[in-house]
């Protein structure tokens, strides 16, 4: 396996999050075109690297609407599963740069840097569709129809990491805040990637940080929660929650770091391309120790 260096993933990161918060811009079912432009890029890009793209379509709002994954089998014990997701919709009135154009161009370059790698585990990378409102927490959320699906079928999956706001980061003092307490236990500059967990997953959590650490420099924070907590269980990891697997979220923090958070000036100029091509071939090379890659 090859990571390619920092300043080459910054660039394919930096197109990739351009073309889907300015080239497509926001993507939801109020803009359906644009959310099945989305789903073509993603689709073309994996397709161009070699993967075969599975496809997986539900009806909602009057639209088709679908999930793509792709694999690589595991050669020893193909039927454990670690997955990987991040949602390609934006939420109503924003491109989408951070929230999560940054999370489905980390979710591409993990692949292309994973492509041919021998594991003994079966990685999945999954692009999921309508995470955000009016889907979130309630809704036909793509994740949701992913993992109830999942768990009918008994996929065996060990591991889920939703990569959830991948581009923020800054070192200036009190650039970073916390719900009450946390504050008083992390660091007060938001330059750190962090991973978040539910009190269920916090034994995966440990062994995805430990992995992430032995495999990267990048600073890293970890949280295991319970998931009344604001902003821990607001994302796709949820779903996965909610059928019985582990689950973290992978996450610059959102709106605890982010002033542009779920605004329309979530946009590609404001995110950290070096610091983010840092934290993906950090979870790339991590990806490899979690499933056991020989």
């Amino acid at each position: 396996m090859s990571i390619e260096v920092h300043e080459d993933t910054a660039t394919r990161l930096r197109s990739h999050v351009a073309l889907l918060a300015n080239g497509i811009g926001e993507r939801s079912v109020w803009r359906a075109a644009s959310l099945e432009a989305a789903a073509h890029y993603i689709g073309s890009q994996w397709r161009a690297m070699g993967y075969q793209v599975a496809a997986q379509p539900y009806s909602t709002h009057g639209m088709l609407c679908r999930n793509l994954e792709i694999s690589i089998r595991g050669e020893d014990r193909p039927g454990e599963i670690v997955l990987v997701g991040a949602h390609y919709d934006s939420v109503r009135g924003s491109p989408g740069a951070d929230d999560n154009a940054s999370g489905v161009a980390g979710l591409l370059e993990i692949a292309r840097m994973l492509y041919g790698t021998r594991m003994q585990r079966t990685l999945k990378l999954v692009a999921f569709v309508n995470e955000e409102a009016p889907f979130f927490y309630f809704g036909e959320m793509g994740s949701k129809v992913y993992a109830s699906a999942a768990r009918a079928r008994g996929d065996d999956i060990r591991l889920m990491l939703s990569l959830e706001m991948l581009g923020c980061y800054s070192d200036a003092p009190g650039s970073q805040t916390y719900p009450p307490l946390l504050r008083l236990f992390y660091p007060s500059r938001g330059n750190f990637i962090a991973f978040v967990s539910n009190l269920r997953s916090r034994r995966a959590l440990r062994e995805t940080v430990d992995a992430f650490k032995a495999q990267c420099d990048f600073p890293c924070e970890s949280l295991a929660s319970p998931e009344i907590v604001p902003g821990v269980s607001w994302s796709d990891q949820l779903s996965f929650w909610r059928a019985g697997y582990s689950g973290i979220m992978v996450t610059d923090t959102a709106f605890y770091r982010y002033p542009y958070y779920h605004t329309a000036l979530d946009t590609p100029e404001r995110l950290c391309y070096p610091e983010m091509a840092r934290v993906v071939e950090g979870i790339a090379r991590a990806l490899t120790q979690l499933a056991r890659a020989r």
